[in-house]
């Protein structure tokens, strides 16, 4: 399986995941094409090599709409000043003590995002990459309408008139799409504890957009006062991040560092994307899940028994409820799901409604499991499924299905442990014979 593993561990923003993207090995033609393929003329959009922190990498520059080298962290722009704000005025992201050149920039009339999706539409993107710049757009829009109260399709782009944001979206789906990987995962991603100066005051990080995207998605901060973590960076993640967490188990292949926009103490301002496949043990029966818990002290059984059923129907691998004594000699259970991690945040809301918790404890446990595998056997009650379970090619168990028990103990009117036992004779019998 390929993986590409974003490692944010100084932030992410639009330009520096296409900039990493371009490090990590993606032809500069892709992201070109992809430009060239709108119905707009963007100003001119080119790769330059730099450094942060001794990391070596590159930028990716909106002619006329970037910041200029050299500017500490203090006295800039957001690293990725693209993303959409449904006023007209410019935000100064960065250090949060006040200075004085820190001020509002007003610019050119942007574009709606009605504007922005119907000029996709028009483009000649290819279909999944137009697919996937439509949704980002929409993610931002989303945020910011919910946040000013407005309908997502009047949200206005006026950051910068819209350009930057149109050049990192398309271009960082573009190369992402050119990569085709099997999964993508995210690490620890952080924000800053400082401030950022807009048209309508000051705000703490993360900024509200940034925050609204990053629904869903673990985060912690850190004590740094300027932004890591920008609206597109937060829209890029969850559009095609699938989990977040430690990097999995995986041979490197290829490694790419997206610059951001300023010399920052502390960690370069750098993305880092890690392009790798994953590990597969010699022993395939080996896998990695989640383990859900949670500890319930007035469920009904009923209810007890009904949520069971919704959780393993919305794709849970197991679930067992345990009766269990809690404090003050309360009885209750203790409900255990076990799921793939690309499940477990959706299960865990089912938890939520489903139970009356209050929260989900979540541990990422690997798992020797049998191979395993379905085969029918012949009794004097007709063929009965069986379950068989492997390691290296050696059988291990093996157990008829109720279920196929069951139905044949109903169509002949016998005992269901007399089929049973039937379709244990018929394996004792076969095993001989081979």
């Amino acid at each position: 399986m390929k993986i590409l593993h974003i490692d944010p561990f100084a932030g992410i923003s639009g330009d520096m995941t296409v900039s990493a993207l371009r490090d990590l090995g993606v032809g500069e033609e892709v992201f070109q094409a992809a430009l060239a393929s709108l119905p707009i003329s963007l100003p001119t959009c080119r790769f330059v090599r730099g450094e942060r922190g001794g990391i070596s990498g590159w930028r990716f520059r909106v002619e006329g709409h970037d910041t200029e080298e050299g500017h500490s962290a203090g006295h800039h722009h957001d690293h990725d000043h693209r993303h959409g704000h449904s006023h007209g005025e410019s935000q100064n992201h960065g250090h949060h003590h006040e200075h004085s050149n820190t001020h509002l920039h007003p610019h050119a009339h942007g574009r709606t995002h009605d504007e922005i999706r119907a000029l996709i539409k028009e483009s000649s993107l290819p279909a999944r990459v137009k697919e996937r710049v439509l949704s980002v757009f929409a993610r931002i829009a989303d945020a910011e309408g919910a946040i000013h109260g407005v309908p997502p399709e009047t949200v206005g782009f006026h950051e910068v008139g819209a350009e930057d944001s149109i050049a990192d979206i398309v271009a960082a789906c573009a190369g992402f799409e050119s990569l085709n990987m099997e999964k993508i995962t995210c690490g620890q991603l952080q924000e800053g504890t400082g401030h950022i100066h807009c048209a309508h005051g000051t705000f703490p990080l993360p900024a509200p957009a940034t925050l609204a995207l990053l629904k869903g998605i673990p985060f912690r901060q850190v004590d740094e006062p300027w932004e890591h973590i920008t609206p597109t960076g937060a829209a890029l993640l969850a559009e095609f991040a699938t989990s977040f967490g430690p990097m999995p188990e995986s041979t490197v292949s290829a490694i790419g560092y997206g610059l951001g926009s300023r010399n920052t103490p502390n960690r370069p301002n750098a993305l880092r994307l890690i392009l790798g496949e994953k590990v597969t043990s010699h022993d395939s029966s080996r896998d990695e899940i989640v383990e859900l818990r949670s500890n319930l002290d007035d469920l009904t059984p009923e209810h007890a028994s009904h949520a069971l059923e919704a959780i393993l129907a919305a794709g849970a691998l197991d679930a067992t409820l345990t009766p269990t004594v809690m404090k003050k000699g309360r009885s209750g259970w203790i409900l255990e799901v076990l799921c793939l991690e690309e499940n477990a945040e959706a299960l865990s809301e089912r938890i939520l409604r489903e139970t009356t918790a209050f929260g989900v404890r979540r541990h990422r446990m690997s798992r020797l499991k049998l191979e395993r595998y379905h085969r029918t056997v012949a009794t004097p009650y007709g063929e009965i499924s069986v379950k068989v379970g492997t390691l290296r090619g050696e059988t291990l168990q093996q157990s008829p299905e109720f279920s196929s028990c069951a139905k044949a103990s109903a169509l002949h009117d016998v005992p269901v442990r007399v089929v049973h036992q039937a379709a244990l004779e018929a394996l004792a019998g076969s095993s001989k014979e081979n």
